[in-house]
């Protein structure tokens, strides 16, 4: 079977990369080593895929939604013993265990995917991957990589930079799909951050409630945003040992000052003295 007959679903997102130095960059961010087991995440009709099985990796895993793909791929690459596919949604099936993940992510479920492949704040995956290279909507992209102060700086970029060390690889113009999208998209690396080095799960809490109560408000300072936590002097020393600016706005704050204002405040209610019966 050729893939001839198919044609990109929109119901699954699906847009084929086709640029060479594209796929080239993206193998050459992931450094596969020997004996490395590398996740591919919807491979399409196998452009990523042939380049992957052309890299010292052990083993090509790769998971694919379109049932009508499947007999493509395995034609294609099944009498290479390091191939293995399984047909599914990836965020529903069992992944197979790997230590790499390379993927051209349907752009429709990528908060989610990114939740399962990386983790949440208080449950990060485990064990974690030891890369992430993804082709991503640009936006979202930008958003992850974003440095404090930025336009681009949201919940998300404090998330995955207390998660992860994240870089960007290349930005990808429409051109470089069949068909073209209607945005611009861009690959991203993603480091998740060994076990030792993640937060622990109480502090974890503690930074998305305030993540979520300030950057609900994000033009809001801080002052406004945190008032109803502690009165105003407890409030202003909290701050400033933590030292953060009330009069800053959320997109100012780097992720460690986030961490600090979680433990500040879970010292607080842990240090506040029990109410009478």
């Amino acid at each position: 079977m050729s893939f001839s007959a198919h044609r990109a679903r929109k119901r699954f997102g699906q847009h084929w990369l086709v640029d060479q130095r594209v796929l080239d960059r993206i193998v050459a961010a992931a450094e596969l080593e020997s004996g490395e087991r590398v996740l591919e995440i919807g491979p399409g009709r196998g452009a990523l895929s042939e380049r992957l099985l052309r890299t010292p990796a052990a083993a090509v895993q790769a998971v694919e939604l379109d049932r009508d793909l499947l007999a493509g791929l395995r034609q294609r690459f099944g009498a290479d013993p390091r191939f293995s596919l399984l047909a599914g949604d990836a965020l529903e099936v069992e992944l197979p265990a790997a230590d790499k993940v390379v993927a051209n992510i349907p752009y429709n479920i990528t908060g989610p995917l990114l939740e399962r492949l990386v983790g949440r704040l208080d449950r990060p995956v485990s064990p974690p991957y030891r890369r992430l290279v993804l082709l991503l909507q640009q936006e979202v992209a930008q958003r992850i990589h974003a440095a404090p102060g930025s336009s681009a700086y949201s919940a998300l970029s404090v998330r995955l930079q207390l998660l992860a060390r994240c870089r960007p690889v290349c930005a990808v113009p429409p051109r470089c799909f069949q068909p073209p999208p209607k945005v611009h998209s861009a690959v991203i690396c993603i480091d998740p951050l060994p076990e030792s080095d993640q937060l622990d799960p109480p502090l974890a809490r503690g930074v998305e409630l305030l993540l979520r109560r300030c950057f609900a408000a994000r033009r809001k300072m801080l002052r406004n945003s945190l008032g109803g936590l502690l009165p105003p002097g407890p409030l202003a020393e909290l701050a400033a040992a933590a030292g953060v600016g009330l009069q800053q706005r959320p997109q100012e704050l780097a992720p460690q000052a986030w961490v600090a204002l979680a433990a500040g405040l879970n010292r607080s209610a842990t240090d506040a003295p029990a109410s009478d019966a």
